[in-house]
């Protein structure tokens, strides 16, 4: 049976566990350094508890070491990738193809990083040795399922959180502006920042929006299509995210891909066990800058935050009207609101949020009534209620197993199977004697071997064989933790199947030119090129001193289209666009071919040579 994966964010220990509980197949977390996200390290000793409380489940774990490298700290990212392994990692989550070079003992799976967005470089990277390529996030359903066809790697795919706004991999706008690389694991997220959008002459026509923030990810309805596609695994975005998140998130997207899964039966799990959350789980309530299905159907406008790039939340209504010291909603919507909860407005001067002192029906009483006019739309960012439920979770994972007692004149034995049909036992030679009433002393054996106490197995069912001798209660009770302990140490030993792929130096990539943007750093990486046929590899733009007059960002989301600008729809606006913030200025690009728009840095220019008409801008 082919199985599929939901895999959940880690950013230590303790979030791990909770993915795990919730319902996680796999986990993903980032080691002490080379991570696509700084904050979220950890140590090796640390993934190593991760591991071994992961792999009593069945659960994989993923570690990232998903930055470019540069040539003097290969011999450090050789070290730490060897220490995860050591650790019980599962699989290695690269960007620089000098990994691939290391002969490292585990599976390798290509990053987003890597801008995993075409067939023919899916195909590749299955052919040099990568189990899994994970997407880019700016892909249609049908270049998913294309991709799926190419290759023979896995393939995982984000389903939820934030969304990139450029080619993941290939954005160097955060460069543009400081020291910080994104492909370094320290992006800044100047795309969430406010720009003007000018003619590049003066002349403003959008000032201080969020223009490159887009809505956050959710694809939680399409499960099923992505799994007829051909994919594998399911991503939660949320390295940085709070235990509340993932407790929410994971237990919500379990259901769901559950759900899918039911109704394909030659499609199974990736782990074991039973997840069944006390709370309604609801990714409305956790974190996001608006739900979207980006460009799942195709690329579409709509998929912008332009007013901020904050957590909106829930929307809850409308002001419709404004009394002293509080307002009124529709009396139905307002009585969803309580006290305690977090309320947000968008007014003309960006996000303004408040707290609800007091609600009784349609009238709420604020901490502050600032920006609280008729016709303002409420959203509720904080939902008390629905976030202690959440964090008083006593959400466990449990293992079904049945129990089998075995009693003899001389010995008592228990064995218990879990749903894998792993099986320990537990004995002791001892003289029973005979049973006054056998049915009785079956009744206490069941009871006594149906307990689970606080381990992490479920007793679905307890078998009794010759209840016609007396076993005592105590003697019961110590073979059943022993036998359980036993199981258990068992399911940790266990290591979940690994892809361990050789390179095949047969293989071709895609294109013989690799440009600046497609970042080669190190000489392992480019020695792992040139070998599969690439003749020219330009310095890669990340070690350039700056990157003026240089293109920074590449995506499939487009100002134009999102403001209705299109230039093959007959557009006003006509002439050349930029994005300027203080001293920032960059040049839009619009490749209407390929549906793409860049941002090309301007930033250093002086003397106006950049200021010419976009010779790509054609329809």
């Amino acid at each position: 049976m082919k199985t599929v994966e939901l895999l959940a964010p880690a950013k230590d220990y303790a979030s791990a566990v909770v993915a795990v509980d919730a319902g996680a197949d796999a986990v993903y977390i980032g080691g002490a350094r080379f991570g696509a996200r700084q904050a979220a390290g950890n140590t090796a000793e640390e993934i190593a508890r991760v591991a071994a409380y992961a792999h009593r489940f069945g659960v994989r774990v993923h570690a990232t070491l998903n930055t470019l490298l540069w040539d003097d700290e290969l011999e450090e990212a050789e070290r730490q990738a060897r220490e995860l392994i050591a650790a019980g990692v599962d699989a290695l989550i690269v960007q620089d193809m000098a990994l691939r070079r290391m002969d490292l003992p585990v599976e390798l799976h290509a990053s987003t990083q890597v801008s995993n967005r075409t067939p023919e470089g899916a195909r590749f990277l299955g052919e040099a040795g990568f189990a899994r390529v994970i997407l880019e996030r700016n892909l249609s359903l049908d270049e998913i399922r294309a991709i799926c066809r190419a290759t023979r790697a896995e393939v995982e795919c984000f389903v939820h959180g934030a969304i990139c706004v450029g080619y993941s991999g290939r954005c160097f706008l955060s460069r543009s502006m400081s020291a910080r690389s994104g492909n370094r694991g320290a992006c800044s997220q100047p795309c969430r920042l406010t720009y003007d959008l000018t003619d590049g002459r003066g002349h403003t026509y959008i000032a201080g929006k969020h223009l490159l923030s887009v809505r956050d990810m959710n694809l939680s309805a399409h499960l099923g299509e992505l799994l007829d596609a051909g994919v594998t695994s399911f991503k939660i975005e949320g390295r940085l995210k709070d235990v509340n998140y993932i407790r929410n998130v994971v237990a919500f997207y379990r259901r769901a891909t559950d759900e899918a899964l039911a109704a394909r039966p030659r499609l199974g799990r990736a782990s074991v066990g039973e997840s069944v959350p006390d709370f309604t789980p609801d990714t409305a309530k956790s974190f996001t800058r608006g739900e979207s299905e980006y460009f799942f159907a195709g690329r579409c406008a709509g998929v912008a935050s332009f007013d901020t790039p904050k957590a909106v939340g829930e929307r809850i209504g409308r002001v419709v009207r404004v009394e002293r010291g509080a307002f009124r909603l529709d009396a139905a919507e307002g009585r969803t609101l309580a006290a305690g909860d977090g309320i947000c407005f968008v007014t003309p001067g960006g996000l303004v949020g408040t707290n609800v002192n007091a609600a009784e029906g349609g009238r709420i009483v604020p901490r502050r009534m600032k920006g609280i006019v008729p016709g303002a739309e409420v959203f509720r960012n904080y939902d008390r209620a629905f976030t202690l439920r959440v964090e008083r979770s006593r959400t466990r994972r449990v293992i079904p197993v049945t129990a089998l007692a075995e009693v003899s004149a001389g010995e008592l034995r228990l064995t218990y199977t879990d749903c894998e049909g792993i099986a320990a036992s537990a004995s002791r030679r001892v003289e029973l004697g005979p049973a006054h009433d056998p049915e009785a002393n079956a009744e206490a054996l069941r009871r006594q071997a149906a307990r689970s106490g606080d381990t992490i197995f479920s007793v679905r069912g307890v078998e009794v064989r010759g209840a016609e001798r007396f076993a005592p209660a105590s003697l019961v009770a110590g073979l059943r933790r022993e036998a359980l302990g036993r199981l258990a140490e068992m399911r940790r030993a266990r290591v979940p199947e690994h892809r361990i792929l050789a390179e095949d130096p047969a293989a071709r990539y895609p294109s013989e030119c690799l440009t600046a943007e497609e970042n080669v750093t190190n000489r392992l990486a480019e020695a792992f090129y040139r070998d599969h046929g690439v003749l020219r590899i330009e310095r890669g733009l990340d070690l350039a001193p700056t990157t003026a007059g240089r293109t920074v960002l590449r995506s499939a989301y487009c100002i134009r289209r999102e403001i209705g600008e299109c230039l093959r729809e007959n557009p006003r606006l006509r002439g050349g666009l930029w994005l300027e913030r203080g001293r920032h200025r960059y040049r839009l690009d619009f490749d209407c071919r390929r549906c793409e728009m860049s941002l090309v840095d301007c930033t250093s220019d002086t003397d106006g040579t950049n200021l010419k008409p976009n010779k790509t801008e054609k329809s």
